[in-house]
């Protein structure tokens, strides 16, 4: 092939020469490719609407364009006789070089596709817009440690006292760090499995009631109703039960009241005045309507329940309250005896009086 160019231009056999079309060659055949690539491939994902594709083929252009230009420097040095020594470094930086170009183009990859991923949002799925950030920071970190790694291999430079150190400290790290890393770990699936949103009314296993104002990768911030934020790690949200008062088929939730009445009673008339008093109630909901339950036979009394729905379980103090309220004093009115707590002493013998 070279012999056939230089007839072509009859131009005289010299290394210099030979250099020149060699590297020539290279570059003609590398902006071919790439303008190949542009006008084929590319065009064609950018027509049929193909994303992923059309980021592909835009980005593999620099690093194939890169590799055979270095590929021809590498072919157009080898006409010249140079020393062993600098050959083998020239070799090595132009591997580098197509290492580091490589590795661009893998990074840039990495984070496109963790983009996509994340905005697919399918249920379950890790990888969502809240934790991209950590998803692409430890993409980003790896595909570091590859580079590097291969540079290493380029250069001829023994890894094997790197990876002990590195073994070494990341054990150090690890004991160190075990608690942190586990609340960030916890705070990832919580991200991705959405038990709470910011906003939600939660209850943790501790008993802390609140509204989730924050949702970080170490810790979720709950405000409470007494105004005080609560900040529990993730670690000990992630192992334990919540109960999410804002989530469900809508966000309309069940309230108790729960009333005791003395036997003897007229049940009927019990339900009854607690469905008034429910209909009069304005913070919750008619649909679905309130209804009255006699649970069970108490030790003093019968165990009766009221049963109201909400709109928003910031409400729900504010609802027991009215409802107790307004129970008490129309029971009062209706000579609805509430008991008080009855016990009976039996006394099997009396003490014998002194003489």
């Amino acid at each position: 092939m070279l012999d056939a160019i230089r007839q072509l231009f009859n131009a005289p056999e010299h290394p210099s020469i030979d250099a020149m079309i060699v590297l020539s060659m290279a570059i003609i055949i590398a902006f071919t490719v790439s303008y190949l690539i542009k006008w084929t491939f590319l065009a064609i994902a950018q027509k049929r609407g193909k994303p992923s594709l059309t980021f592909i083929f835009n980005a593999i252009r620099l690093p194939i364009t890169v590799s055979i230009i270095l590929i021809g420097l590498n072919s157009s040095l080898n006409v010249f006789e140079l020393n062993q020594n600098l050959a083998s470094k020239l070799i090595s930086i132009f591997q580098s070089i197509d290492v580091i170009v490589w590795g661009q183009f893998v990074y840039r990859s990495s984070q496109f596709s963790l983009k996509q991923l994340s905005s697919r949002n399918q249920e379950g799925s890790i990888i969502r817009v809240q934790t991209l950030p950590l998803f692409e920071n430890v993409s980003a970190v790896l595909v570091v440690l590859l580079i590097m790694y291969l540079l290493f291999i380029t250069w001829n430079i023994d890894m094997s006292a790197w990876l002990a150190s590195a073994g070494i400290i990341g054990i150090a790290v690890g004991f160190a760090a075990k608690d942190t890393i586990a609340n960030l770990l916890s705070g990832v699936f919580i991200l991705a499995d959405s038990p709470y949103k910011i906003g939600d009314y939660i209850v943790i296993d501790s008993g802390e009631r609140g509204m989730v104002t924050h949702i970080g990768l170490r810790s979720t911030r709950i405000l409470t109703r007494d105004d005080l934020e609560i900040n529990v790690p993730n670690a000990i949200i992630a192992n334990g039960k919540i109960v999410n008062e804002s989530s469900g088929r809508h966000i309309k939730s069940r309230t108790r009241v729960a009333v005791e009445v003395a036997y003897g009673s007229d049940i009927d008339q019990v339900k009854s005045v607690l469905m008034d008093e429910a209909a009069k109630e304005t913070q919750i909901c008619q649909e679905p309507e309130p209804r009255v339950r006699f649970r069970r036979f108490g030790a003093s009394g019968l165990h009766v329940e009221l049963l109201v729905w909400i709109d928003d379980p910031e409400i729900r103090g504010r609802v027991i309250d009215s409802l107790n309220s307004a129970i008490y004093k129309r029971f009062a009115l209706e000579k609805i005896e509430i008991p008080f707590s009855q016990h009976d002493l039996h006394i099997k013998s009396m003490p014998k009086t002194p003489e």
